[in-house]
């Protein structure tokens, strides 16, 4: 069967391979027979050992939802009555955490920093955690996709452990494409998807938990029914299976997406996303573009650009998505910018086409 092929330049969903598309095609199945947890067991084990090879200390929790979904129920578990967790806020993702904090009623202090730079480790230690002891958690966004900016994962985890914090990770637009290893790093609770550098499609989170850490909210006040780490923990390794009706379609091409990666490896998916990210800042600059974020911040994954004067996004956008190419708006207050993703199915063939198009457009 053939689909016509989309070049997404996207922070994600992304251009996925025919195979993650044809994975869906299955029979249908009630999830709760023993061949689909099967394949639930399956992924998980996958999924634990792109973080940890030996896989024996942490555990994965799939749920049905956006990387929204899995982040707020890291937040809402994990933070407890007599918690307080700092969020490291340097993007629209970061502000994302603050605002579920927010709704509720998380004990939490916000640290705001610029959205083109990385978290300033040494400004942390120095004006807060030192003078603070009531801090429990830290929370942070690994790769900005407001911008591209890459916050640095072994300083954090470093500091972390120098002040006994559990730390919480989203990790949504990282996972699968950098190379994270929870136990040197420290991360107690670490949040992704299948829709991204994994390359599969929306629609199934997960949280990948230290086994230590997700025991010890055993008895937290529960904030949400269906948004429960510990629950749908405990019911999976009671019955292999979800709590409530999973995204079975979408497993099928998780399990798919995984073997691919497990084929190429996260150093060859970078390198080639790499490759990638380096063709279009080259020629974005040649055409006259300008970055939002300094080379050395960012995550060669998605590029941030300013709008020139006189642009206008909308009519380049359908411009593009007229021959096959999608690309994001900007996601900063005040700042005229759009976003270009190097990520999914895609090589720098597919950056050179977006450019030749962009020459003709301009």
């Amino acid at each position: 069967m053939f689909v016509k092929r989309n070049i997404l330049l996207t922070p994600g969903p992304v251009t996925t391979t025919e195979k993650v598309k044809m994975a869906q095609v299955v029979p249908d199945i009630c999830p709760r027979e023993n061949e689909f947890t099967d394949l639930i067991t399956t992924i998980n084990e996958g999924l634990i050992k792109i973080v940890d090879e030996r896989a024996l200390d942490y555990v994965c929790t799939l749920l049905g939802g956006s990387g929204t979904a899995v982040v707020e129920t890291i937040l809402v578990s994990v933070v407890g009555e007599e918690s307080c967790v700092l969020i490291l806020n340097n993007g629209a993702y970061g502000k994302r955490m603050v605002r579920i904090a927010e709704i509720h009623g998380l004990n939490f202090i916000e640290y705001k920093s610029s959205d083109r730079e990385k978290i300033d480790i040494q400004d942390i230690k120095r004006n807060i955690l030192n003078d603070n002891n009531k801090i429990t958690h830290i929370a942070v966004v690994h790769h900005e996709t407001t911008t591209g900016v890459l916050n640095d994962l072994d300083e954090i985890g470093l500091l972390a452990k120098d002040f006994g914090l559990e730390l919480l990770v989203d990790a949504i637009s990282s996972f699968g494409a950098i190379h994270i290893d929870m136990n040197n790093m420290g991360i107690s609770h670490l949040a992704a998807t299948s829709n991204k550098n994994l390359q599969g499609m929306a629609g199934a989170g997960f949280i990948i938990s230290k086994i230590t850490s997700i025991e010890k909210i055993k008895n937290y006040k529960k904030k949400s029914l269906y948004l429960n780490l510990y629950d749908q923990y405990q019911y999976f390794l009671s019955t292999g299976q979800f709590r409530f009706t999973p995204p079975v379609q979408t497993l099928y091409a998780l399990r798919e997406a995984i073997d691919e990666l497990k084929k190429e490896t996260i150093e060859g998916r970078y390198s080639r996303y790499s490759q990638s990210w380096e063709t279009l800042v080259n020629g974005m600059r040649n055409l006259g573009f300008s970055q939002y974020v300094p080379l050395k911040n960012q995550s060669k994954l998605i590029c941030t650009f300013y709008e020139p004067d006189n642009f206008n996004f909308n009519d380049f956008h359908d411009y593009l998505y007229e021959r096959g190419i999608t690309i994001y708006p900007g996601k900063i207050l005040n700042k005229n910018t759009f976003r270009i993703g190097t990520i999914g199915d895609i090589d720098y063939n597919d950056i050179e086409y977006l450019l030749k198009c962009i020459k003709e457009y301009l």
